[in-house]
């Protein structure tokens, strides 16, 4: 089961979409801000959240309930804006301005920090999307084949070579898994 969070006019085929705006193809309706969200915990395979985390309130938040949602091993795939895009900073209603290493609270590599959340989430894959000129010369290619090169850039290049937008895919780690990677 796929619950589209956010969806929009434009739901994931096959999903439960949810959404705050009744004009939109969601099937539920809810403040994306109130957590818990109106289903049962551990539900749901696949959560997607597209261009909606830099929407709310408490990312934090958002991520423990999608989090409770997800069954042991769903995935969840989010996708934002990068901070250093002009779409990050034109639409009045993004609250969070983010980069690659954003949800590192959740992981394995959290820097120390992984007490703010006792979600966890093991990283899949985290893809960079850059300019077309960018693309073009290979540093797409580059940040998201090297953790070393995509830290480097974004430490130091993004702010001349700079991000379009980031897709992550996270794996819902519970019980035993979630002790584990702590």
């Amino acid at each position: 089961m796929i619950l589209d969070v956010g969806c929009g006019r434009n739901k994931h085929p096959g999903a439960i979409g949810i959404d705050r705006n009744r004009d939109t193809a969601a099937d539920v309706i809810c403040d994306l801000n109130r957590v818990p969200y109106p289903f049962a915990g551990d539900r749901f395979d696949q959560i997607r959240v597209i261009h909606v985390i830099e929407h709310v309130a408490d990312v934090i938040a958002t991520v423990e309930e999608l989090h409770r949602l997800s069954r042991p091993g769903g995935r969840i795939l989010i996708e934002t804006p990068h901070y250093t895009d002009f779409s990050s900073f034109c639409d009045p209603t993004h609250r969070w301005h983010l980069n690659s290493f954003s949800f590192r609270y959740f992981g394995d590599r959290n820097g120390g920090f992984g007490y703010y959340s006792r979600a966890r989430l093991r990283e899949r894959r985290v893809q960079v999307k850059l300019l077309r000129l960018w693309k073009w010369l290979g540093f797409e290619w580059a940040v998201n084949h090297s953790l070393t090169f995509r830290r480097f850039w974004e430490h130091y290049l993004c702010y001349v070579v700079r991000g379009k937008a980031m897709v992550f895919e996270f794996e819902v780690l519970k019980g035993e898994a979630a002790r584990q990677a702590v």
